[in-house]
């Protein structure tokens, strides 16, 4: 029977989470909110309608929600052509596929961003399908991105590992029935993505690859 392996995109295999903390921050400031760098930081992962509801409130003027992401979109965009893949990402999902895995990203991103992150991978052979932000109604924490990551790949989630490193990819996976597992190369803490439902928590994914055989992966 078939098996995917579904993965986040952003600080889980490419190192961005801290641009996006940076891009925001900006795009904020440049609309008047002061919003602090960590309360971005905990809300990356979110799509970006949910992210600037958990930093302004739902009492914000909702009307100004297309501009700051616009704003951030913008900024975020100058990097396009130098994001950076972590260490061994793109070696993880080679073996992967190899081993007869259904590679899937369940990402947030689409469009120009989703394209520059898979240039920096840099494994589109082993990329068996992509989940994006513009195929689903709700993005994380709701299961709806890993469930259609499942659909696309064509396997129940019993077969199914997932990794990411928010707790909200944590919490989107084991509400679809996956068996999560975290990383923490994208800056949560090792307790919360326990706490969110990640099974083992790896430090990156050369860490992950290092340790496949003893990992969920490997008893799946």
């Amino acid at each position: 029977m078939e098996r995917a392996a579904v993965f986040d995109v952003d600080g889980t295999l490419v190192d961005t989470n801290h641009l996006h903390v940076a891009t925001w921050w900006e795009a904020f400031r440049q609309a008047g909110h002061q919003v602090p760098m960590h309360a971005i930081h905990r809300s990356v992962g979110l799509g970006s309608e949910d992210l600037i509801a958990r930093l302004l409130g739902e009492r914000r003027d909702k009307d100004e929600d297309a501009e700051l992401s616009a704003a951030h979109t913008a900024l975020y965009g100058q990097y396009f052509d130098r994001l950076p893949a972590l260490r061994d990402a793109g070696r993880l999902l080679r073996h992967l596929d190899r081993d007869g895995w259904r590679v899937v990203l369940a990402t947030s991103a689409s469009g120009p961003e989703l394209s520059a992150l898979r240039r920096a991978l840099s494994a589109d052979e082993a990329i068996t399908a992509t989940a994006s932000a513009d195929d689903v109604e709700q993005g994380k924490p709701a299961p709806e991105p890993v469930e259609h990551a499942l659909e696309l790949a064509g396997v129940p989630a019993e077969r199914a590992v997932f990794v990411g490193d928010t707790v909200w990819d944590m919490r989107a996976g084991t509400r679809a029935g996956v068996r999560c597992l975290g990383v923490l190369c994208g800056g949560i803490p090792r307790a919360d993505l326990e706490e969110a439902g990640a099974e083992a928590v790896y430090d990156d994914p050369a860490h992950l690859l290092a340790s496949l055989a003893d990992s969920p992966f490997g008893s799946v």
